[in-house]
């Protein structure tokens, strides 16, 4: 299914497919009979597993991505289809947090601990077509009052999509520094300038060779403010001098 109405969903963190040894091992199989026995004993297993789940109550399974075997194989997935029980695949572990948080669910690292009380809720979960042909998944009507946020970002190519990702977390990284340190410092050189005056009058009020290195580096910091102005297109004397009366003047 692509669409399922007031999901319960599970984060499932093992694969529904056939078990592997934990070593790299081949086995050979010599007769017929023997081969059909692990076939049917595969079978066994997966359909004990889409019991279990189904018997939780769960129409939507979300499976994290496994770099050992497959998260999922064919056959599990022809009986979760006949159990109409949506699959989404390759769920990336550092996505499992944020998919927890928001749609209220537990992560489930077995099957015996996939119960009720594990699962997320919404209204409605269904997999929706952009103009494009590429296909995303769209859970709508999340019950629990959530503190997250989905961006979908779309761009010409990927060049233009990874540089808005940067844009977008460099803005993310500033609302996170203002809420840690709730103080707002101004750009575009007003620091240096409040602090190249501060020097200014320090170094009035001293005598011989220290005024002389406390004015220069004053003056030294203006030059942020004029490289800013002169980088921007306007004119940074006229800039500055106006940006020094301003501090002057409080």
């Amino acid at each position: 299914p692509t669409k399922i109405e007031n999901p319960k969903i599970a984060l499932l963190q093992f694969c529904l497919s056939a078990p592997k040894t934990d070593i790299d091992n081949n086995i050979v199989i010599g007769d017929y009979s023997k081969i059909d026995n692990v076939l049917k004993q595969e079978k066994k297993y997966i359909i004990k597993l889409i019991k279990k789940v189904a018997k939780s109550g769960a129409n939507v399974v979300l499976i994290q991505k496994s770099v050992l075997r497959d998260d999922v194989n064919e056959l599990a997935l022809h009986f979760l289809a006949k159990k109409n029980i949506m699959v989404v695949r390759n769920i990336e572990r550092g996505d499992v947090e944020f998919i927890c948080k928001t749609i209220g669910c537990t992560p489930v690292a077995h099957i015996d601990q996939l119960v009720p009380e594990k699962l997320g809720t919404a209204d409605l979960i269904k997999e929706d077509i952009l103009s494009d042909g590429a296909r995303i998944l769209k859970i709508t009507g999340v019950k629990k009052e959530i503190k997250t946020l989905s961006l979908l970002l779309r761009g010409s190519n990927g060049l233009v999509i990874d540089e808005a990702e940067r844009s977008i977390h460099d803005a993310l990284c500033v609302v996170r520094c203002l809420i840690k340190n709730k103080s707002i410092l101004p750009g575009g050189g007003a620091p240096e300038i409040e602090v190249s005056q501060k020097l200014g009058e320090y170094a009035d009020s001293l005598k011989g060779i220290q005024s002389i290195i406390i004015n220069h580096f004053a003056e030294a910091l203006e030059v942020i403010p004029a490289t800013l102005a002169e980088n921007a297109g306007l004119n940074p004397i006229l800039l500055v001098t106006q940006i020094r009366n301003r501090h002057k003047n409080g």
